[in-house]
């Protein structure tokens, strides 16, 4: 697993054989994250618009958005507020302001109440425009002070004009409609020529800065939501689950397949031997809390080993340990007996070296013996010429088999051998129903047995 690329199937099996698991952390993760909506009150959130008419350049939006939430003037709006306990300090982190499409500055506030946050976003909203027209009208800047001069002498241009269209001729001659003509229109265009400099000032802007209205009163809360708190953390107690074993399962340093295991072992593979599965002989027996609370959780049953292939029938399983034990005999010719070495725990292997010991017969003589994994021990050498050992992939790391070699060379027993067990689903049994008659049963073929004088050459193990 920790060589293999992450796949959805892998992904599958944690999702079914951690079910139990899986649900009970979400559930953990669902109680945190209302815990943590205890901590934190619920909020709202109100919005007030402020229109900037005339051209703005974005930069100087972005400007007119920083004044709107500058310290001047939400402290001036929480003075006019008068709420006990809430100063301006505390009430910057709860007001915000942005720059909208169409010259809009939106000004939020965030407080408890729905009626409290409408009444906190339209107040700074007042404050800002108050503000901004009282620094467009204290302008003492002398070139904001010549637009103001200009008006003054077009107002009086124009008075002067409406004099002089009153002292030309009354009359109805050329000249005298040309020349009141001619007045009109000076009159005319320097009306619109002060038109354009209201437009393009930008202290006129700023003076006519207008509030679009009350903040709307918010209808629910703003996030994050107490629902929205307590599925985060079922989705993260979840995933950080997940991630967990796909870790767990990537730094695992079991061994999965025969070459892997007999270099361990310092030894050679002899061949596979098929096991039917039982249900629940893979778990432990334990007793007591942690092992009802492992039952309880499915943490008795391991999920990062593939499922069981199906078994091609007794014959099969019958030929894989007669070549088994014609390897057997052939690496050690002359043996009497052996002592077939079984990790403990290991239901598999033990039931895998039952069946080798009932094949197997009195030519050679297996003895099986159970081996303590953390500190192996074998038992006194009497009359066995070597050692087999059986197990099953994915259980052992290479440490642990390393130390049942060791037990192995203090007690004196060579390595004749390593033989790996591996769990197979029997095929689903047909029904016998009865034969129409006339109907002839189907000649049946033998399948071929390997015997133990037979060259175990034939086929693989």
């Amino acid at each position: 697993m920790s060589d293999d690329t992450i796949r959805l199937v892998t992904i599958g099996r944690i999702l079914r054989r951690r079910r139990r698991l899986l649900a009970v952390l979400a559930v953990l993760g669902a109680l945190v994250g209302y815990g943590s909506s205890l901590l934190f009150p619920p909020s709202y959130t109100a919005s007030a618009s402020v229109l900037l008419p005339g051209v703005w350049q974005d930069r100087e939006l972005l400007t007119q958005a920083e004044i709107a939430t500058s310290s001047v003037v939400v402290d001036r709006a929480a003075a006019t507020l008068g709420w006990a306990g809430v100063s301006g300090s505390s009430l910057r982190d709860k007001v915000s302001a942005t720059a909208a499409d169409g010259n809009i500055i939106r000004i939020s506030g965030t407080a408890e109440t729905p009626e409290r946050a409408q009444q906190l976003s339209d107040q700074v909203a007042q404050q800002f425009v108050t503000f901004a027209g009282r620094i467009a009208g204290d302008s003492a800047d002398p070139e904001a002070a010549q637009p103001e001069a200009l008006r003054q002498l077009v107002v009086q241009a124009s008075r002067r004009i409406t004099d002089l269209a009153a002292a030309a001729d009354p009359g109805q001659t050329v000249e005298s409609v040309q020349t009141r003509t001619e007045l009109e229109k000076l009159r005319t265009t320097l009306q619109d020529a002060i038109k354009k400099l209201d437009q393009a000032d930008p202290a006129a802007n700023k003076a006519n800065m207008v509030v679009m209205g009350s903040a709307p009163r918010p209808s629910g809360e703003a996030p994050p939501t107490r629902t929205q708190l307590v599925a985060a953390g079922a989705l993260l107690f979840f995933l950080l689950a997940v991630v967990g074993h796909l870790t767990a399962a990537r730094t695992s340093r079991r061994l999965r397949t025969g070459p892997e295991i007999a270099a361990a072992l310092g030894s050679v593979l002899l061949g596979t031997v098929d096991v039917p599965a039982e249900r629940g002989a893979h778990r432990p027996r334990g007793r007591g809390p942690r092992a009802l609370t492992g039952r309880l959780l499915g943490l008795d049953v391991r999920w990062d080993l593939p499922a069981p292939q199906t078994s091609g029938g007794e014959a099969s399983r019958q030929l894989r340990r007669r070549r088994v034990c014609a390897r057997l005999r052939e690496q050690l010719p002359d043996a009497g007996r052996l002592l077939v070495l079984v990790p403990d725990g290991d239901e598999t292997a033990r039931r895998a070296a039952g069946q080798l010991a009932d094949e197997a017969g009195s030519d050679p003589l297996l003895r099986v013996v159970g081996v303590p994994v953390a500190r192996p021990l074998l038992p006194e050498r009497e009359d066995e010429s070597g050692a087999l050992v059986v197990l099953s992939a994915g259980n052992w790391t290479a440490e642990e088999l390393a130390g049942i070699a060791g037990a192995c060379e203090d007690a004196g027993q060579e390595l004749a051998g390593v033989v790996v067990a591996g769990p197979v689903r029997e095929r689903p049994a047909r029904s016998r129903g009865r034969r129409p008659d006339g109907d002839e049963p189907a000649p049946t073929v033998a399948e071929p047995v390997l015997a133990l004088g037979d060259d175990p050459g034939r086929g693989s193990g």
